[in-house]
């Protein structure tokens, strides 16, 4: 699936279901599914007034990171920076968080609402260097869709 199908697809889960919780899922199911290199998605958002993220709907692995304190981490980061971070060799970052001995690389891209960074989308690869600029422009789609609905 090229990424204008991979658009159409995301639309349709929009049209089709309204339930915020169920979107978020058939997203993860979807990216994964559809993108052979994104070997776990999820979305965390921000615990309430804590300066902390939580886990919400993922599909890989399961985790033991489902609180993630603000700074730590890759998704920690850029709940600060509210940037985009891609991680092509999770070996070279200092603040990373492993999450398993298979992730290789990760991208994280944030959720804005009203200006607001309230959560993000977290890609993890068991490959090393797998991320496009077309990774970033479809996650940044999929962001700014979750963030209508938010």
């Amino acid at each position: 699936m090229n990424i204008a199908e991979l658009k159409n697809s995301i639309n349709a889960i929009f049209e089709n279901t309204s339930q915020v919780d169920i979107v978020l899922q058939k997203i993860c199911n979807l990216l994964k599914q559809e993108i052979e290199y994104y070997d776990w998605v999820g979305f965390y958002f921000k615990n309430g007034d804590k300066q902390e993220l939580k886990l919400a709907q993922f599909t890989g692995e399961p985790t033991e990171h489902t609180i993630i304190p603000f700074g730590k981490g890759i998704c920690g980061q850029v709940a600060v920076s509210n940037q985009n971070f891609v991680v092509q060799d999770v070996a070279s970052q200092d603040n990373y968080i492993s999450c398993g001995w298979k992730v290789k690389s990760e991208i994280v891209i944030p959720i804005f609402v009203n200006n607001e960074n309230v959560g993000q989308i977290d890609i993890d690869s068991h490959s090393v260097n797998p991320f496009t600029k077309e990774d970033e422009i479809l996650l940044e789609f999929v962001c700014e869709k979750v963030a209508k609905v938010l």
